[in-house]
This record gives C-alpha cells, structure tokens and sequence, in this order.
C-alpha cells in the first residue's frame, strides 16, 4: 500500500487523521461530506508527496492550511520538518489544535492572514511555503512570498489548469519578487494523477523595519 511506503511507522498516526478527518472533520465543516471514499488518495497522499520537494530539516509555513492541508501530511510523512498551520477562521484553528493534540505532532497552529503585516513579522523567513486551493496564483503570491526567505519556495498546489493559471500570473508573480514559475508533478508512482504544483522562488528579502529578520513563534 502506497500509504505505509510514505507514512512508515507512522502510518498508523496517519489513519487516525483520516479518521479524524472523516468524522469530526466533515461534522464541522472542515472537509465536504462526499470526501470520505477518497480521503487517502485525494487529500492524505495527494499533500504528503510534496515531500518529495522539501530539503531536510526545513521550517514550512502552511498558509490558508483549513483541514491541515498538506501541512498535517507532511507533518506525518516528514518529522524533520518544522511546520506551522496559518489559518484565518477561529473554528478550523480550533478543530487543528484538537487534531494535533490528538496526533502528538509538533506542529504549531496560528490564527491569521498571510497579508497582515503582523503575520509577516512574526511568522516570515520560512524555507518554504505552502498553499493548497487558497488562492489564484497571482493574489497567492502577493500574499505568501513575503514570508518565504531569500532563496525559498512557494509550493503552491494546483489543479489541471496550472499551467493556464501561471502564464496568466507571470506579471504578479514577477512584481511580488518571484523567478520564472516552475511546474512540477509530485509523487507519480502514489497518487493518479500525481499532484500538480506550481513552484516559486523567492528572489529578494525586504528588510524588516529592524533591520533584521526575525524567527517566527510557534503558537
């Protein structure tokens, strides 16, 4: 089974989000209620492969991150990773906090945007940040590059008109302080199809008003 080979001995950590997912997840409006036949594929495999993209030991920040999407798969399939869940709406902050209780994971989970400035301030210069169906790519990238680190990427999880989506977008990519878009196919041998995902790097750091970065906070 795919699963076991990405999740290892922490498969079984895995079922339980899905279970988690399944139950107290579609109750509170986390996840739709036609997603339970298709949890391991569509949603647990599909975000945990982006692995495949993340560098050992990274910090990620999971912008718009709703039912732990992918932050919580990668969380499960990548323990070296140092991962924060952004999420603006006080009951799914909720709901993640009980799941990551739940999991024993060390993840932390925050309440806010990616464009308010006190979210860049305190949670910036991240190796790498991800998005999965938060935002059309050119509003994504204004939000969420100014959190990633010089020299960092934006994994920005995409459907079958990504490449529509980043020829469309290349002026605000390029004004938010992105490189040329890269589009990458995660995980072909585990998920049909493999996970679209639209790379950005991020080419120059402003400066904070210190004139320093700061380590974001886990909360």
């Amino acid at each position: 089974m795919a699963a076991r080979t990405v999740f290892g001995d922490r498969y079984p950590l895995a079922e339980r989000y899905a279970v988690l997912l399944a139950s107290s997840g579609v109750n509170r409006g986390l996840i739709g209620p036609r997603e339970g036949d298709r949890l391991w594929e569509r949603h647990l495999l599909n975000s945990a492969v982006l692995a495949e993209l993340v560098p050992q030991g990274c910090r990620i920040l999971d912008v718009g991150s709703g039912a732990g999407l992918p932050g919580i798969p990668l969380a499960l399939a990548r323990p070296d990773l140092s991962i924060v869940l952004l999420e603006p709406m006080a009951r799914r902050v909720a709901w993640l906090r009980e799941v990551v209780a739940a999991l024993g994971l060390s993840v932390g989970v925050h309440r806010g945007r990616a464009e308010d400035p006190l979210v860049r301030d305190e949670l910036g210069n991240n190796d790498v940040v991800t998005a999965r169906a938060v935002a059309p790519l050119g509003r994504l990238v204004s939000w969420s590059l100014p959190l990633v680190a010089s020299g960092g990427r934006l994994l920005a999880v995409k459907g079958a008109g990504a490449e529509d989506e980043a020829a469309r977008d290349v002026v605000a990519v390029r004004a938010a302080g992105g490189a040329p878009v890269e589009i990458v196919h995660c995980g072909a041998t585990i998920v049909h199809p493999p996970t679209t995902v639209i790379v950005v790097r991020r080419l120059a750091q402003r400066a904070s008003p210190s004139g320093k970065a700061r380590r974001r906070k886990d909360r």
